[in-house]
C-alpha cells in the first residue's frame, strides 16, 4: 500500500500549528485589503484583518488557479506519496475546480500516484472537522481509497450554524442574495445561516438579540449531533473571543462535549463574515 498525504486549503481555520501538528500541508487562497494582497494563514492576523474592516477597509479574495494547485501538490507525488486533497466547497469558489484540474495534469505525469480530490462541500472548521475524521480514519488504516470513500459519504453529516452580525459582507462578495441581506438589515435581528448540501450558505431564520441568536446554533446542533460520532466540537468566530466561550459553555452544558476548539475564522471566510461571525461545528444526521 502506498504512503498517502492529506491536503487541504486554508480555508479549514484551524491554527497553522495544529495542521503541522498532524503533517497536513495547506494551499492557502488569498486577500487584497487596503492595497496589498496576503496569503490566507501567512498575512495579516485576525486582530489585524478585523480592525481593517471596521474601519471600513474592504477585503477582495481570490481562489487558487490550477497553476497553483498544481505547484503546491506535485513535491508530494515527486516525493512518491499518494494525495487525497479535502477541497473547499465547490459552491462557494472555484478552488475545487482548479484542484481537479490539477490532479488530472499531474495524474497524466505522474501515472503511477493516486490523487483524489473531494469537493468536501463544507466551508471553515467543517472542513476542518471532515479533516479530523479523516485523519482519524487514516490512523486506524483506511487506504487512500477508503478515506475518500468515508469523506464522500460522510461530507453532507458535517453541520454549519452560523449567526452573523451583518449580512452586508456575504451579500456583496455574492455568497447570498440581496434579498436574503435584507432579513439582516432591521435593527437586533440577527440571521442565521447554515450550509445547504450544494456547498452554499443559505439564510434559514433569524434571532432577535445577540444572545438569543448565540443559544440557537448551540441548541440547533444539539439537536442534529444525537446519535453521532461527535468526540470533538469546533467553534470559529470573527474576532469576538467571549461569544465564542459562551457558545463553548453552552455546547458543554447541552451537548455534554467538553473536547472543544475555538479559534478564530479566517481572513479569507472573514472577508465574507465581516467581525462578529460566530460558527458551531459538529457531525449530525443531516444539515
Amino acid at each position: 500500500m502506498s504512503d498517502y498525504i492529506v491536503t487541504v486549503n486554508s480555508t479549514v481555520d484551524v491554527p497553522k500549528e495544529w495542521l503541522e501538528e498532524r503533517n497536513v500541508p495547506f494551499i492557502p487562497l488569498k486577500y487584497t485589503i487596503d492595497g496589498e494582497t496576503y496569503q490566507d494563514m501567512l498575512g495579516l492576523s485576525a486582530k489585524e484583518f478585523f480592525t481593517k474592516m471596521r474601519e471600513g477597509k474592504m477585503s477582495v479574495t481570490s481562489q487558487v488557479n490550477p497553476d497553483e494547485a498544481k505547484k503546491a501538490l506535485e513535491p508530494y507525488v515527486k516525493e512518491g506519496k499518494d494525495i487525497l486533497h479535502l477541497a473547499f466547497s465547490s459552491g462557494l469558489s472555484g478552488t475545487c475546480n482548479s484542484m481537479q484540474i490539477a490532479a488530472q495534469e499531474l495524474g497524466e505525469e505522474y501515472p503511477d500516484r493516486k490523487i483524489i480530490i473531494v469537493d468536501t462541500l463544507c466551508a471553515c472548521m467543517g472542513e476542518a472537522l471532515l479533516l479530523y475524521y479523516v485523519l482519524k480514519r487514516k490512523k486506524e488504516g483506511m487506504t487512500i481509497e477508503e478515506a475518500a470513500k468515508w469523506a464522500e459519504e460522510n461530507k453532507l453529516h458535517v453541520c454549519h450554524n452560523v449567526t452573523i452580525d451583518d449580512l452586508y459582507h456575504l451579500q456583496r462578495g455574492g455568497r447570498i442574495s440581496k434579498t436574503a441581506a435584507v432579513l439582516g438589515s432591521v435593527v437586533q435581528i440577527k440571521p442565521m445561516i447554515h450550509m445547504d448540501n450544494e456547498g452554499k450558505l443559505q439564510v434559514i431564520g433569524k434571532e432577535r438579540g445577540r444572545k438569543k441568536s448565540l443559544q440557537k446554533i448551540v441548541e440547533k446542533a444539539a439537536e442534529q449531533s444525537h446519535g453521532r460520532e461527535n468526540d470533538l466540537i469546533m467553534i470559529t468566530h470573527g474576532d469576538c473571543q467571549e461569544d465564542a466561550e459562551y457558545v463553548a459553555g453552552l455546547v458543554r452544558e447541552k451537548l455534554g462535549i467538553h473536547s472543544i476548539l475555538i479559534n478564530n475564522i479566517g481572513t479569507v471566510i472573514g472577508s465574507h463574515t465581516g467581525p462578529g461571525v460566530v460558527a458551531v461545528f459538529c457531525m449530525g444526521d443531516k444539515r
